[in-house]
């Protein structure tokens, strides 16, 4: 009995305690390797998100004194400008330009602001929304009287250019920054005075954005009512759901001839292409992939311009949330069509549509920029057909129609919100 204790005495099973030391070491070690490996990773992802968002463009178009919003909402403004130039007014390379489809210069286009959304994110989370503003909209532009609204950017920058010239100064990139600076302060007025709310951000994106931004995507998933052919554009695709590289993606969100709503339905063609390539960042765990954002960052760089101060990196956090159906799109409606100077337009209600983006956005938007907003002629419940209108023939034009409000005459077709959740079909 004495015997069998002793082979059970801790001396005796000591020694097999010691062989399973190293062992023990060895996976202390790797954990701690790996938890440095982690903060390496970390701080790499960190040093270099911070060098790409420190070389995207940053304005001061804003200003200290800008209306903000009140409540935790964020009002964001989309500036597409329809310009074959970079960020710095530099020409585009000649095979940047042949995947434009889009001239074969870079002096075509100017500086019009083909595509102007107001994203509002709610303070308290919830659903986002994102009005498109058509581009042919008659409104009054600070400092210049009535015209498109899509005028104001180049208008301003043009002006800004002249008086510059005037004072002697020749310096082109001088011209060029402060000219530019002007025509965001410009349509950023314009914009807020129109639709009568703060812009608390805004980010500007090139012509050349798009076909980057989808290149980074390697393609966006895009669905198609019909087939559509536009040497214009470049637009040459079948019916159905495809994926588009970057200069497809390009024409599909230029291609406005042959459409039944010609402009509008380009519109609805910018908003299919926002919601579907949302919907493949974060189907592709782009939000939560390091490598995935630096590219896509990177290619941002090229083309991107925000207001100084906005926190970007926070922004990606929060745009994640505004993935997967959080953000409904839709077009602001017009009440008819007319000339203005030579040149078509749409005719709108500022009234009627402050009162609607108000009513939809809520009390918690801000300040409105404009006393109209709240009242004016007019003033009171209005109920638009659909949040996106209907559409009306132009007068002008057999192939163009309109998303228009309950005041024009329509012809009664609906032209529903665009749900961000997935890949939308559109003409």
């Amino acid at each position: 009995m004495k015997h069998r204790r002793r082979l059970t005495t801790p001396d005796v099973l000591r020694p097999q305690g010691r062989r399973r030391r190293p062992r023990r070491r060895v996976l202390r070690g790797a954990a701690l390797w790996g938890c440095v490996l982690l903060l390496c990773t970390a701080g790499a992802g960190w040093y270099f998100y911070q060098d790409l968002a420190g070389r995207i463009g940053s304005s001061r178009a804003l200003g200290d004194g800008a209306p903000r919003s009140s409540g935790g909402a964020v009002n964001i403004l989309l500036m597409g400008l329809d310009s074959r130039r970079d960020r710095n007014g530099g020409d585009l390379p000649k095979d940047v330009l042949e995947k434009l489809h889009a001239g074969a210069s870079s002096d075509i286009g100017g500086y019009n602001t083909n595509t102007l959304i107001l994203l509002h994110v709610p303070g308290g989370g919830g659903r986002a929304t994102a009005f498109s503003i058509p581009r042919d909209d008659l409104v009054d532009i600070p400092g210049h009287g009535k015209d498109k609204i899509k005028k104001a950017y180049g208008l301003a920058k043009a002006a800004a250019e002249g008086r510059l010239a005037r004072q002697g100064v020749t310096d082109r990139d001088r011209l060029e920054r402060e000219g530019r600076e002007a025509g965001r302060r410009a349509e950023i007025e314009t914009v807020r005075n129109f639709l009568g709310v703060p812009v608390d951000h805004f980010a500007e994106v090139s012509l050349v954005g798009f076909l980057h931004l989808a290149d980074a995507l390697d393609g966006v998933p895009v669905c198609l009512k019909h087939a559509v052919e536009d040497r214009y554009s470049g637009a040459d695709f079948p019916a159905g759901r495809q994926t588009l590289d970057g200069p497809q993606s390009l024409a599909f969100v230029r291609q406005r001839h042959g459409l039944a709503a010609g402009d509008l339905d380009r519109t609805r063609r910018q908003q299919a292409f926002l919601a579907s390539a949302t919907h493949k960042l974060n189907s592709a765990g782009t939000f939560t992939d390091p490598l995935r954002l630096v590219r896509l960052m990177d290619a941002a760089k090229q083309d991107l311009v925000i207001d100084e101060g906005w926190d970007l990196l926070s922004f990606v956090k929060q745009a994640k949330n505004l993935s997967g159906g959080n953000v409904r799109f839709s077009t602001l409606p017009v009440e008819g069509f007319a000339k203005h100077q030579g040149e078509d337009v749409n005719r709108v209600d500022p009234d009627k549509i402050r009162r609607l983006v108000a009513r939809q956005i809520g009390p918690a938007a801000g300040a409105a920029a404009s006393p109209e907003a709240s009242s004016g002629p007019g003033a009171g419940p209005v109920t638009p057909r659909s949040p996106a209108g209907t559409l009306s023939p132009a007068p002008s034009s057999s192939s163009s129609t309109a998303e228009s409000g309950s005041g024009a005459q329509g012809s009664g077709q609906t032209a529903p919100m665009i749900d961000g959740g997935g890949i939308p079909c559109v003409d």
